[in-house]
């Protein structure tokens, strides 16, 4: 079929209209272009202040690029406009949670209150959400008693997830079981963790974590082997997979694999620019240079802010 010949300037002119996005904001947040998305959203909510999903996704770019202040104001704006929606709720508890960890005591007691109150409000909301329940649940296991953290709380979140997602309750008593020193109960739970998701990823990479907190590094190294020949449940496992290498000094050409796989298809949880920025620390310590630049140049085409790569580039391209 033969366009009109008018098509190219209409087209045209739309793209020149201010605002217009040839790309939806979730697919910017999906592909890690925080940048873009930003941009972006704060056209969107500037022509509609009552657009509540706009100003949720405009938090979770603001997370991404880990400017938490201005992502507390944009999460507030979407709760407001909408207080019966969970997942504004849970995202909102998200960010308190950063920046909570990066304030002094007294503020940050005051901040775990706010971040309580938003996974809660998140669970009351939406019984079946596993992320507002396990959210919830790591929050009860890593705060103080004061503000209302509670191990017996962490377990009861485990307990109402078996019901419709045991493979997250596994995964809720393994961290559990890990804070309370148990490390042959948390090996156990890690494990029922990956036969209840079907040999996941996610599953795979966490039993890894558990061994590298453990100092178990070849076992860490054999889990993680597996793990990238598990169904790729949470793609983003494939990025922490290749950090924990990093981290470890360990198999750095499985890293670099692991991290060109998963650049081939990002998503919102692991931003590309990170790992872009992997990979180039890996490159780098493989002794190519060059390369390495051209990654952590990548990370600051989409997030221009992400103060990791900027500093990795003038190491190696001063």
């Amino acid at each position: 079929m033969r366009l009109p010949k008018l098509f190219p300037l209409v087209l045209i002119f739309l793209l020149l209209l201010p605002g217009y996005a040839a790309t939806p904001p979730k697919e910017l947040l999906a592909a890690g272009r925080a940048d873009e998305a930003i941009r972006t959203l704060q056209q969107q909510v500037s022509r509609s202040a009552s657009d509540a999903e706009s100003f949720n996704l405009l938090c979770r770019s603001y997370f991404m690029a880990q400017e938490w202040d201005r992502g507390i104001t944009a999460c507030e704006s979407a709760r407001d406009l909408d207080p019966q929606k969970s997942l504004y709720h849970l995202w909102l508890g998200r960010i308190y949670g950063e920046k909570a960890s990066r304030v002094s005591f007294l503020s940050a007691a005051g901040l775990a209150k706010k971040v309580r109150s938003s996974f809660e409000r998140a669970v009351e909301l939406d019984s079946k959400s596993w992320e507002a329940r396990s959210d919830l649940a790591d929050f009860y296991l890593e705060a103080p008693a004061i503000v209302g953290g509670g191990k017996d709380k962490a377990r009861g979140q485990a307990d109402a997830l078996m019901s419709f997602d045991p493979a997250i309750a596994h995964w809720v008593l393994a961290k559990l079981a890990a804070k309370e020193k148990d490390s042959t109960s948390a090996e156990s739970e890690y494990r029922a963790y990956i036969s209840a998701s079907h040999s996941g990823a996610r599953a795979w990479f966490e039993l890894a974590h558990f061994f590298f907190r453990g100092n178990r590094l070849d076992q860490m190294e054999q889990a993680l082997g597996t793990m990238e020949n598990s169904t790729l449940d949470h793609p983003d496992a494939l990025m922490d997979g290749a950090s924990l290498l990093f981290r470890s000094g360990r198999n750095f050409p499985m890293a670099a694999r692991l991290l060109r796989r998963y650049l081939a298809a990002p998503v919102e949880e692991g931003p590309a620019f990170k790992a872009h920025d992997y990979l180039g620390q890996i490159l780098e310590k493989q002794g190519d240079r060059h390369a390495a630049a051209e990654q952590f140049r990548a990370a600051l085409a989409l997030c221009h802010t992400y103060a990791p790569a900027q500093e990795h580039l003038k190491r190696v391209a001063p």
